[in-house]
């Protein structure tokens, strides 16, 4: 436990933006799972809207420092990586 006035603030701090970033992380997985779930289900259009949400929570978490700038540029490339694939095959199978 904190014994300094400094140190009390400063677990205040710490608890307050924990829980920031853990809503920012939360909703950029929830997000990205679901694009995830619909290239599973071979749903291209879903996936291309989902895609452009999960985008945009990717780079909010990132702009607030819940996430490192290179974890959200990896999770971005994956996962239109996945949408990309999908369009590939579809348009391959007519």
């Amino acid at each position: 436990m904190p014994n300094t006035k400094s140190a009390k603030k400063r677990l205040r701090q710490n608890i307050k933006r924990r829980e920031r970033n853990r809503y920012y992380t939360r909703r950029m997985k929830t997000e990205a799972k679901k694009v995830l779930e619909a290239v599973a289900e071979k749903n291209l259009e879903a996936a291309k809207e989902q895609l452009k949400v999960a985008m945009k929570w990717i780079q909010r978490a990132a702009a607030r420092g819940a996430i490192h700038k290179n974890e959200a540029a990896r999770r971005m490339s994956r996962i239109s990586k996945a949408v990309a694939q999908l369009e590939k095959e579809l348009a391959a199978q007519g």
